[in-house]
């Protein structure tokens, strides 16, 4: 495995715009002979989910007076807050056909080297949380492309929790199939648990001890690297203009609709707004935290300008792989959803 700092001219990058883009770029990029491990701890950031909306997932008033930057990630899942006491981590490898969705695989080498440092309680809970004593520390989501894909996720080290909550706007329904009354009740810091002997430390130096952890070694010189050019950091500045630094596409048009239904299943939430003339679907937008793969946009031009009628919805699901977009859910029950 090789690791990737974040770093350029010697200057590790906080911007969160950037750092989205350092994935993406090694993803699509970067082809090496082995998977490769980047870290990066953002400056106040709300990284939001590929169909997401971001009008509902965020406190629009408390972004906008804190000058907190809202990127939207090319992979599935939900809205977490980074800040300086949040380490993010990202596994970049080949697709195996196998692993998409098998959170398991790609949080066993973090959840082991937090144990080496006494967080012995934490574990993956539920679909991609880590938890410890039932509240979560960690979200964690994947992208595939081209034969490669991307996990990645959070661990909050010693976050403002304040923050946290002011910034975030989880639905109801999601507290409550969690069985949790609120946010504050959801998640925790790590560090708290972390043994004696490591509660000297910071967010960077927590980094470099999961680094060790993670490739068994006994000095950060023992772990193989690869290190981004001025060339590379070029096409990354590039890819943030295009993506991550363009507010279309972190916040995207937000049009008025008439009918509007979700609801929440195993794979997670899924939202759909429509607007109906006639008895025709004109225009429609799904939104949500499940995992899927290809462009949510292909489902909805398959169900724009088709009549607004159960049967008719339930043919356009026939032509449309519905598991490679959503993940394990029956067409029933995405035409019970929109109908």
């Amino acid at each position: 495995m090789y690791y990737v700092k974040n770093e350029r001219n010697g200057e590790e990058i906080t911007d969160s715009r950037l750092n989205l883009a350092i994935e993406y770029y090694l993803l699509n990029e970067i082809h090496l002979d082995e998977p490769i491990l980047l870290f990066y701890i953002n400056e106040p950031s709300i990284i939001i989910g590929k169909n997401q909306n971001a009008y509902e997932e965020v406190n629009r008033d408390y972004v906008e007076q804190n000058n907190i930057h809202v990127v939207r990630r090319f992979s599935g899942g939900g809205a977490v807050y980074h800040d300086f006491g949040n380490l993010s981590f990202c596994f970049i490898t080949k697709d195996d056909g196998d692993s998409f969705r098998n959170f398991s695989k790609f949080t066993e080498p973090v959840i082991t080297a937090l144990h080496k440092i006494g967080v012995e309680g934490a574990e993956l809970k539920g679909r991609n949380d880590l938890l410890i004593n039932g509240q979560k520390f960690s979200g964690n989501a994947m992208y595939s492309k081209n034969g490669r894909m991307t996990a990645h996720g959070t661990i909050m080290f010693d976050s403002e929790i304040d923050a946290v909550v002011k910034a975030l706007k989880p639905k109801k329904e999601k507290l409550e199939s969690k069985g949790i009354k609120s946010v504050r009740s959801r998640v925790t810091n790590i560090k708290p648990f972390m043994s004696d002997e490591f509660q000297f430390m910071n967010t960077k130096q927590f980094r470099e001890r999961l680094l060790l952890n993670i490739f068994e070694v006994d000095s950060v010189e023992e772990v193989k690297e690869f290190k981004l050019t001025e060339k590379d950091w070029d096409k990354i500045e590039e890819f943030s203009k295009q993506y991550t630094g363009n507010w279309e596409w972190n916040y995207g048009k937000s049009p008025d609709f008439d009918i509007e239904r979700s609801q929440r299943f195993a794979i997670g939430s899924i939202d759909v707004k429509l607007n109906v003339e006639k008895g025709i679907i004109q225009d429609i937008k799904i939104y949500g935290d499940f995992f899927g793969l290809g462009e949510i946009s292909d489902v909805e031009e398959k169900l724009t300008g088709i009549k607004y009628e159960a049967k008719t919805i339930s043919a356009a699901f026939d032509e449309i792989d519905i598991k490679k977009y959503f993940g394990d859910i029956t067409k029933e029950e995405l035409v019970h959803l929109i109908y």
